[in-house]
């Protein structure tokens, strides 16, 4: 038996047609990103790749990247989630009141997640059943569920002190907390749902065409409740460790988050329009808005320009988008 190996010359020429490709630029671009970034930031600062601060962004894209997970599978399926990081608030409030009336570590983190589960699981059933724009359904939960917090709190603040949830806030091994290690876990398993199971098939197929899936005999809108209730349960789980870094439950409404999902599902490389993306690109996009904002703050750029930049950097990445088949 005999083999044909490519020479270089064939691998260079695949390689350049590759590089030529939108695509390819549209789905490495969170990684790509990343990697100029940490280049120019450590120019800039040899500070910014200390052990000190590589802790400090590993701590601070934690929540964002369960977030964005969430997020993901929602796009992928042609939709938007605008009320993720107010169910997040909202469960961080629930989890607050849990813990100060004695419910306990492991029934407040139920609590909180339940809570975010009841917004995820009316978000899909509005959509999915009652046929109503994903854009106005989840932009009326926004609001309902920051309006919830607040009357639920009384507009205060709820302390939670915690020697576990301080552990995991401020715990890790080495360099790596273990909020960020939660998220990476998030991302792994996601990423074998999508992937690995005719579940992660009909999510993608659901945004590929609703259509098309519905005529090979794919439930739609079961996969478009699915999708909203993962995203919700997500925020209940981001909202413990939003109560575990900031020691209370703010009942403020916290659009930052919000933005910065939208925007790390955009560099990851998951199409607006659904059917097609991945996991680790709004990981590294999670990673990513967070080193800028790092890099920007060591470098005492002022937090009212940091908006600006996340902005230009996010609408490059979806400029890339326009050229992607």
């Amino acid at each position: 038996m005999t083999t044909t190996t490519a020479s270089p010359a064939t691998r260079g020429s695949a390689l350049a047609d590759r590089l030529r490709q939108p695509s390819f630029w549209v789905e490495w671009a969170s990684v790509i990103g990343l990697v100029v970034l940490v280049a120019i930031f450590t120019a800039l600062d040899p500070r910014f790749l200390s052990s000190g601060n590589i802790k400090a962004m590993l701590l601070a894209s934690a929540i964002l990247t369960i977030l964005a997970v969430g997020q993901s599978f929602v796009i992928l399926t042609a939709g938007i989630d605008l009320s993720i990081a107010s169910t997040m608030t909202f469960a961080a409030v629930t989890f607050g009141m849990a813990m100060t009336s004695g419910k306990g570590l492991a029934l407040s983190c139920l609590v909180a997640v339940a809570a975010g589960a009841a917004v995820g699981l009316v978000n899909g059933f509005l959509i999915a059943k009652g046929g109503i724009t994903d854009f106005i359904v989840t932009l009326g939960a926004l609001s309902a569920a920051s309006g919830l917090a607040l009357i639920l709190s009384d507009g205060r603040p709820i302390t939670v002190i915690s020697a576990p949830l301080f552990k995991l806030s401020a715990g890790g091994f080495g360099m790596i907390p273990y909020t960020f290690l939660i998220a990476i876990a998030v991302a792994v398993l996601a990423h074998l749902v999508l992937f690995s199971t005719p579940f992660g098939t009909h999510v993608l197929a659901t945004g590929g065409s609703v259509d098309a899936a519905q005529a090979t005999g794919v439930r739609t809108a079961r996969i478009k409740m699915a999708v909203y209730l993962i995203a919700g349960v997500l925020a209940g789980l981001a909202a413990i460790l939003l109560v575990a870094r900031v020691g209370s439950a703010e009942p403020a409404a916290n659009t930052t988050f919000l933005l910065n999902s939208v925007a790390a599902v955009v560099l990851g490389g998951v199409s607006l329009f659904g059917g097609k993306g991945s996991i680790k690109g709004p990981v590294f996009g999670a990673l990513l808005l967070t080193a800028l904002a790092n890099g920007l703050t060591l470098l005492g750029v002022s937090q009212f320009y940091q908006p600006l930049a996340v902005g230009i950097v996010v609408v490059g990445a979806a400029f890339l988008t326009r050229f992607e088949k």
